[in-house]
């Protein structure tokens, strides 16, 4: 295996750039997926001759069909599973009723993952608050909460964990951060109650008249997709190597859980009347725009992981929490799926080439049980910070402006709410639980 040059790399932070800088820039351009597909191609081509071209073949070939194939899969089946299942109603939008939307999506992120969740929920929680004035703040909540910070306990529950599963992390090892789920959800909860309170009793009497007035009980159809998201579940929890070591023999046998993922997903396309899918609003065009992207971030990122492998003890990184913060900056401004890969392989050249972590008994995924933490709380939660952090944020904002709620920009996002609200609760998880 040949070294890796520092400019081999570059095409990563070049993506990662555009992915960033598009929806502001160049957004009419950047929206349509085929450009998308075009520009990972562009960057990504080159990179896959140079890979091979010096003897890189097998990274190439795991990233590619081991990481890469099996993220999209999972993310595909859960999107498709809770398109089929559809939420509607109208009841009266008090703080309480939305802190309970809020803890159950919390809930939910976990379980069906946090697009899942966020795609099921943000409609009938828009659709509540149709008749309030003051609603900006609640969608700005349900970001954080449901679309990052409640996807904690799983592997299901948000995408890095998942790749840290697919790196060896044991499914149930992650269940251990329900404390820090339990504290970082109850606060945030408790902080918006606070908020919405306030907002509410700013609204106008007629508002909260009409609101009274107007109630449709919340109703659920295609509700038999939750025994296909329980099928879900159990797969990515049962189809494994620890399960059967077999796999580690005959690697591509992994592949057997992605078989079973998809056949659950055409089996919710299939029986699930395509009215509930209508009226979800559902287009593959999200998937397609995770899958074109994607492809351009796992790519590029393959040098970047062979740089910092062998690296890594050069660039002083070594403690909890540096791993916690630096995790956390890049996830912010980037995407936290990739970066929490790029620091589990920092992690892991660190205890190869130098074996500083050979004293740790406790490793899990090939590095200290403490570094993987660091990294996994990281990711999922500071992909909050900004619209760009994680997939459903973006997706959230688009919804709840097409219903007409203002929703605040780019940088008004970070510095009137993640910097100001987001950042001292992560503060806090790094003093009490780092």
């Amino acid at each position: 295996m040949t070294p890796i040059p520092f400019y081999e790399i570059l095409p990563f932070f070049l993506i990662l750039g555009i992915i960033a800088t598009g929806p502001m820039l160049y957004h009419k351009w950047w929206d349509k997926n085929s450009n998308k597909l075009l520009i990972s191609l562009l960057l990504g081509m080159p990179v896959m001759y140079f890979l091979i071209a010096q003897g890189n073949i097998n990274q190439l070939e795991h990233v590619i069909l081991f990481d890469y194939l099996p993220f999209i899969i999972l993310l595909s089946t859960l999107y498709v599973i809770t398109g089929g299942i559809n939420i509607g109603g109208d009841i009266e939008a008090t703080p309480a009723t939305n802190s309970i939307f809020l803890g159950t999506g919390a809930i939910l992120a976990s379980v069906i993952g946090t697009t899942g969740a966020s795609m099921l929920l943000v409609r009938p929680l828009i659709q509540t608050n149709s008749e309030r004035q003051f609603k900006s703040h609640t969608l700005l909540f349900f970001i954080a909460i449901v679309a990052n910070c409640g996807g904690l306990l799983t592997p299901i529950g948000d995408p890095p964990l998942f790749i840290m599963y697919l790196k060896g992390a044991p499914f149930t090892w992650f269940f251990q951060l329900f404390p820090e789920w339990l504290f970082i959800n109850s606060l945030l909860i408790v902080i918006y109650y606070m908020f919405d309170f306030y907002f509410y009793r700013k609204e106008s009497p007629v508002n909260i008249k009409k609101d009274k007035s107007i109630f449709v009980p919340i109703k659920i159809k295609g509700s038999k997709n939750f025994i296909v998201l329980a099928a879900v579940i159990l797969t990515i929890a049962i189809v494994n190597a620890n399960t059967f070591p077999v796999f580690k023999r005959y690697e591509y046998l992994k592949f057997s859980r992605e078989i079973l993922l998809l056949l659950l997903m055409f089996f919710s396309l299939k029986y699930t009347p395509k009215k509930y899918f209508q009226d979800n609003g559902f287009s593959w065009e999200p998937v397609k725009e995770i899958a074109y992207i994607f492809l351009g971030i796992f790519i590029t990122m393959t040098p970047c992981i062979l740089y910092l492998e062998s690296n890594a003890t050069n660039l002083g990184i070594k403690s909890p929490a540096q791993f916690y913060f630096l995790t956390g900056l890049l996830s912010s401004f980037l995407d936290n799926t990739p970066t929490a890969v790029t620091f589990h392989s920092l992690a892991l050249g660190m205890n190869e080439q130098s074996g500083i972590f050979l004293a740790y008994t406790d490793k899990i995924a090939g590095i200290p049980s403490s570094l993987l933490k660091a990294i996994s709380l990281a990711a999922v939660l500071f992909g909050s910070m900004t619209y760009i952090g994680n997939g459903p944020n973006f997706m959230i904002k688009s919804i709840a402006e097409a219903s007409q709620i203002r929703m605040p920009g780019f940088f008004s996002y970070i510095f009137r709410f993640s910097l100001v609200i987001l950042l001292p609760v992560f503060i806090l998880v790094w003093l009490i639980f780092i």
